[in-house]
C-alpha cells in the first residue's frame, strides 16, 4: 500500500500490539531466566519473541518501512516510516509478576509521532491514539484530568533513586512538596494514567526514545503535554515530563526555579 491511510495504520499497530501481548502473557507470571543487559536492566525471552513478532509483522504488511527496536536496534527503511518498538516496557514489573508493563509502539513520518499504542496485556487495556484522531482507552475516547492546582494533583515516577542519580533531586523534592499524591505507577503505565485523567505528572529524568516516542501522540491528543525537562516539545531528549496541560506551566516554574 504506497499511501496507507491513517486508520489502517492504527488497526495494523493496535492488532500488532495485542499479539506481542499475547506473546508476553505466554511468560507472565512463570519466573523465566533473566539476563542482565550491559546497562544492568533485566531481559527476558518474552521481551525478544515479542519484537521478533513485531518486526515480522511490520516486514510483511509495511516492508518499505524501517523498524527502530530494543532489543534487536535499527533496520532502515525505503520510506519516511519508521515503527518505534518497546517489546516490553516495564520489565522489573513483569519479571516481578506486577501486571503494570506494557507493549508499545509507535508510528513516525519523519521526526512528527503519527501513531501511539500503550498495550498492557495483563490489565486488558490499550490507550492509543493517531495524531489529529484523539486518544482512546478500549475504544472510548479519554481524556486528561481538568485538576488545575499542583496540591490537587497526582505525581508519578518510575525509580526512586534516579532523580539524585541524574542530579534532579532538588527538582524532584519540589514537585514532592507541591503535589497532593506521590506514587511509583511508573514506565509507560503511569503515563497511561496521565492519558486517562487518573493523575496529573508524570517525570522521568532518563528514557530511551522507544520509551517515549508512542507517548507523546497520546498523551496530546487526549490534551496533555509533553516534553523534556526544559520544556522542549521533543521525543529525542532522553527525558520527560508529561502533564495534563492545565499543571504545565506551574511543574516548570518549579522544575526552571
Amino acid at each position: 500500500m504506497d499511501n496507507p491511510s491513517p486508520q489502517a495504520l492504527l488497526e495494523f499497530a493496535l492488532d500488532a500490539a495485542w499479539q506481542a501481548g499475547r506473546i508476553t502473557l505466554g511468560y507472565y507470571q512463570t519466573h523465566p531466566d533473566v539476563e542482565r543487559k550491559a546497562d544492568n536492566t533485566p531481559v527476558t525471552i518474552a521481551d525478544r519473541q515479542a519484537e521478533q513478532k513485531l518486526r515480522q509483522l511490520i516486514g510483511r504488511y509495511w516492508p518499505d518501512h524501517g523498524i527502530i527496536g530494543e532489543e534487536y536496534g535499527e533496520q532502515p527503511g525505503g520510506s519516511p516510516y519508521t515503527w518505534i518498538l518497546d517489546p516490553i516496557d516495564g520489565t522489573k514489573a513483569f519479571v516481578s509478576g506486577v501486571p503494570f508493563y506494557s507493549n508499545l509502539l509507535a508510528l513516525t513520518d519523519g521526526d512528527e509521532v503519527l501513531i501511539g499504542v500503550i498495550n498492557l496485556p495483563a490489565l486488558n487495556e490499550t490507550i492509543y491514539a493517531v495524531r489529529g484522531g484523539g486518544c482512546f482507552w478500549n475504544g472510548r475516547r479519554t481524556h486528561v484530568s481538568a485538576v488545575d492546582r499542583l496540591a490537587d494533583a497526582v505525581l508519578l515516577f518510575s525509580d526512586v533513586d534516579s532523580f539524585a542519580k541524574h542530579g534532579k533531586a532538588e527538582i524532584w523534592q519540589r514537585l514532592v512538596d507541591a503535589t497532593y499524591i506521590q506514587r511509583t505507577w511508573g514506565d509507560a503505565y503511569g503515563y497511561a494514567l496521565v492519558a486517562t485523567g487518573r493523575a496529573e505528572v508524570m517525570v522521568d529524568p532518563v528514557m530511551c526514545l522507544w520509551d517515549i516516542a508512542p507517548l507523546q501522540v497520546i498523551i496530546e491528543e487526549a490534551g496533555g503535554t509533553l516534553t523534556d525537562w526544559q520544556g522542549v516539545r521533543t521525543i529525542h531528549h532522553e527525558e520527560a515530563i508529561v502533564t495534563n496541560g492545565a499543571l504545565h506551566d506551574q511543574v516548570m516554574a518549579l522544575v526552571r526555579r
